[in-house]
């Protein structure tokens, strides 16, 4: 970061999500590189160039310097030797699974995940000759009991997970020895939860949702050892799935107000978790910030703050939960998070649609489930909105 000495304290990562990524000490914004390719100066440059998971000016797949801004400031909030920006979430999960893993090796991943992983795992990677046991992420002894040992070459955890928001113990999973562990972090930025800090070896987020933070910006993104994301480096050329120069300068406008914004999301969600436990037509409320959570204590020992999603159920089943989705005015229905809007999702229908009635229930989502990403809007006009919606349901 310019201006900062050696000697210079540490900086809070609220601080440093404001400052990261800059390398023009005269641009406050991030300069934009809308270029695909770059004139190469000689051919032994083109060789170092081609092979070189820093360069950033050679080809736009390869690397390029908004996207490695964008990283940048991501290593430094997470506490990484490096970061690799992709395409998507989903292109991050697949680049971590396939470019680490080979026909015979075996994953350990819990059941508690969102339904592109889990489909990604148990539909698609038996087709590579990779084997999967799935284990109850809650406890924290399963993935170690899981692990074969010379076979398990990763073991991958979502916390909190997607959509009912169950809590891994990082430092359990942290001191696994042997296998890769990855740490899905989407519903908690590295303001929240930072998983290297527990020994975690590589950390993965969908900036798309908190990070992003303004629904504009279709980004994934891996932090970790220079080591691993060296390696990364090497499969993802060759996959594609490379995050555009737009979406990295989007995500590091995100970033500049993260804290703020999280501080207003996780405050709104709190009072709106509370009121919810309240209202007779929900059978049960999950949200890492109330004493019900059954892993509170944890959540509170890892996490600086609960967050801005939470979950609850309905009353009612199919009907319920659609007439309420239906009801909500201020509130949007659309299927992402982490934005400026208070957004609501039935996520046997969207999210998880692609899974069987039986991992559905395995996975805790019942027909009356309810996922919420909560805004920016003023707290009590949100709450107003989803009480209104409640008591429509209740009504019809």
């Amino acid at each position: 970061m310019s201006g900062r000495s050696e000697s210079s304290p540490p900086l809070d990562p609220e601080s440093i999500a404001v400052h990261a990524g800059r390398d023009d000490d005269t641009s406050l914004a991030p300069p934009l590189y809308p270029t695909t390719t770059f004139r190469t100066p000689t051919v032994d440059d083109g060789r170092r160039m081609a092979t070189d998971p820093s360069e950033s000016r050679f080809y736009t797949r390869y690397g390029n310097p908004t996207v490695a801004a964008f990283e940048d400031a991501m290593a430094r909030l997470e506490q990484a030797e490096a970061a690799r920006a992709f395409s998507s979430g989903m292109g991050a999960i697949s680049a971590v699974v396939m470019g680490l893993c080979s026909s015979g090796d075996h994953i350990v991943a819990q059941r508690q995940l969102y339904a592109g992983t889990q489909l990604l795992l148990q539909a698609h990677c038996p087709r590579f000759g990779i084997d999967v046991t799935f284990v109850d992420g809650t406890d924290p002894d399963a993935f170690a009991a899981a692990i074969r040992p010379g076979k398990t070459q990763l073991v991958l955890a979502e916390t909190p997970a997607n959509p009912r928001l169950d809590i891994v113990d990082l430092d359990a999973l942290g001191s696994i020895k042997g296998p890769i562990t990855v740490v899905d972090s989407t519903f908690a930025p590295p303001l929240i939860q930072r998983p290297l800090d527990h020994g975690v070896d590589l950390s993965l987020h969908s900036a798309t949702k908190a990070i992003g933070g303004h629904n504009d910006a279709t980004l994934g993104v891996v932090s970790g050892s220079a080591e691993l994301l060296g390696w990364l480096w090497n499969y993802a050329v060759l996959h594609g799935a490379n995050a555009a120069p737009f979406d990295s300068m989007n995500g590091l406008r995100g970033l500049r107000t993260l804290g703020v914004r999280l501080e207003r999301q996780c405050a709104t969600a709190q009072r709106l978790a509370e009121t919810l436990e309240e209202h007779p037509l929900v059978e049960r409320v999950c949200y890492p910030g109330l004493v019900s959570h059954p892993q509170f204590d944890l959540a509170k020992r890892q996490m600086t703050m609960p967050g801005g999603l939470l979950t609850f159920d309905i009353r009612g089943g199919i009907d319920a939960g659609t007439c309420f989705v239906e009801q909500v005015k201020l509130a949007l229905m659309a299927t992402s998070l982490g934005g400026p809007e208070t957004l609501v999702t039935h996520p046997a229908t969207t999210t998880h649609v692609g899974l069987l009635p039986d991992e559905l229930s395995d996975a805790g989502i019942g027909p009356g489930t309810i996922r919420v990403s909560v805004g920016l809007e003023h707290a009590d006009d949100v709450i107003a909105d989803i009480v209104q919606a409640l008591d429509a349901a209740a009504r019809a």
